[in-house]
């Protein structure tokens, strides 16, 4: 017999092997997974300034993966040719932010899962990933990363000596740690730049506070995380 009529008869067995059902199973808890991916995306990171909403391809790259993986365990020509097919794929839109690459490892650990049809092991990777998130979201409010930042203030008018001390005592009330970091003048102007962390007030609160100090022209607020003002 011909070798590929015989390689094709040993694809097409073992695709009719295969349970029609239970392949509808997978991708139904693949597509599942995957809108459950994208609600802790939007729960965890939805705030991030400069993120770019990959959670909407979750659900149709969950698929994907899933199909692809199940057609893989079909036929090992077959995956051979896939890989060979996607490797013209490229991706020109660069990853904004770090979190991304772990939800779509997530995802496509969550496919896979699904392709080899170990629907416990998809139930124990979405507990551990609560968790997890859990974990870090709490060790970020509890380390203050997403309230630090620059504030510039800038001074004008007469007797302005008097007034950069009451700034820098405002600032230090109304933050867990404040450094003063330069200061300059220019024509009966000085502008002040502090670092801070752990704002115990918002950042409109903060301004405002600062701008009711006499001789203020400008407040600006710069926050080290865009996206990180509640």
């Amino acid at each position: 017999m011909n070798p590929k009529v015989k390689a094709i008869e040993s694809v097409q067995q073992l695709a009719g092997s295969l349970d029609p059902w239970l392949f509808v199973t997978a991708l139904l808890a693949s597509v599942v997974s995957a809108f459950a991916a994208s609600f802790l995306y939007r729960l965890f990171y939805e705030r991030k300034g400069t993120g770019s909403q990959v959670n909407r391809a979750f659900p149709l790259l969950g698929l994907s993966v899933t199909t692809l993986f199940i057609c893989v365990q079909v036929s090992l020509p077959l995956s051979l040719g896939l890989l060979g097919a996607l490797s013209i794929i490229r991706f020109r839109t660069p990853i904004k932010e770090p979190e991304e690459v772990g939800f779509i490892m997530l995802v496509i650990a969550s496919s896979i899962v699904c392709a080899t049809f170990n629907f416990h092991f998809l139930v124990i990777l979405y507990v551990l990933t609560v968790f997890t998130l859990l974990i870090l979201r709490g060790g970020k409010a509890f380390l203050k990363e997403r309230e630090a930042g620059t504030a510039i203030v800038v001074l004008g008018g007469d007797n302005t000596g008097k007034s950069t001390k009451t700034v820098e005592s405002c600032v230090a009330g109304l933050t867990a740690r404040c450094h003063l970091e330069s200061t300059s003048g220019k024509e009966e102007t000085v502008s002040m730049q502090f670092s801070f962390s752990g704002l115990k007030a918002s950042p409109a609160e903060l301004q405002a506070e600062i701008g009711k100090i006499g001789n203020v022209k400008s407040v600006n607020i710069f926050l080290n995380r865009p996206g990180s003002v509640v």
